[in-house]
């Protein structure tokens, strides 16, 4: 009963041109990396209250909602989890870590992973055993290796900060833009709490990266460092 009034929510507050916009922003085109997603055209914010109403709901309806072709459905549960993963017990905090990992393969863009990896198994994994990423961080899926890199903005903000550095390694010669902007951002992110430390891995490192996530990870720098940078005059 409640899935079917959140469906109706959902089904209120869709846009068409809105859905058209989401469709292009998101490269949902035949051969791109959001191919097929489908979008009803629902702004974040809208979404987080829908999420918000219908918090309540049990793991059967998210599975649903996860399952489900639109986009919308599958952040709304996303942020349905994050909120039951802050509030839960050890035990289920556990649970609800499991059923993401199981369900990975249907956080499929960019921002489903950024808005839930984090506070799901970034947090989780924050003082236990970080091996999944580095799994996560080889996968020929695109968004798993994105999950590896974005939940270490967990650690990251507790200053724990070699996971980042090592998965941002295995990344480092990664072929995909969405790899190469999150794993700057994450540099930065680090650069952030400790810069001696980010330019300490930049300082081997950065005249190989792709230059994307080099200007990603700089962007905090003053604008004379970022030019010796791009020009490779760091020594």
């Amino acid at each position: 009963m409640r899935l079917k009034e959140l469906r109706s929510e959902i089904k209120r507050n869709a846009n068409k041109k809105q859905a058209e916009i989401l469709q292009r922003f998101f490269k949902t085109g035949k051969g791109e990396y959001g191919e097929g997603d489908v979008f009803a055209g629902i702004k974040v914010p809208v979404q987080r209250k829908i999420a918000r109403d219908f918090s309540d709901l049990e793991f059967d309806d998210l599975q649903n909602l996860l399952n489900s072709e639109i986009h919308e459905e599958r952040l709304i549960a996303l942020f349905i989890l994050v909120d039951k993963y802050q509030k839960e017990r050890e035990k289920g905090k556990e649970m609800i870590y499991k059923f993401y990992l199981k369900n990975r393969k249907k956080i499929n863009n960019w921002d489903l992973v950024d808005l839930s990896a984090p506070k799901i198994i970034g947090a989780h994994l924050l003082d236990r055993d970080k091996q999944i990423l580095y799994k996560y961080a080889r996968s020929k899926n695109l968004w798993e290796r994105r999950i590896a890199i974005l939940s270490t903005h967990a650690f990251i903000k507790e200053s724990q900060f070699i996971t980042t550095m090592q998965i941002a390694d295995i990344l480092l010669n990664d072929e995909h833009d969405l790899i190469h902007k999150a794993v700057g951002w994450m540099l930065r992110e680090l650069g952030k709490m400790d810069v001696k430390q980010l330019e300490k891995f930049l300082k081997e490192r950065y005249k190989n990266m792709p230059r994307t996530m080099l200007r990603y990870s700089i962007e905090k720098f003053s604008e004379s460092k970022r030019k010796m940078y791009l020009k490779g005059e760091i020594l």
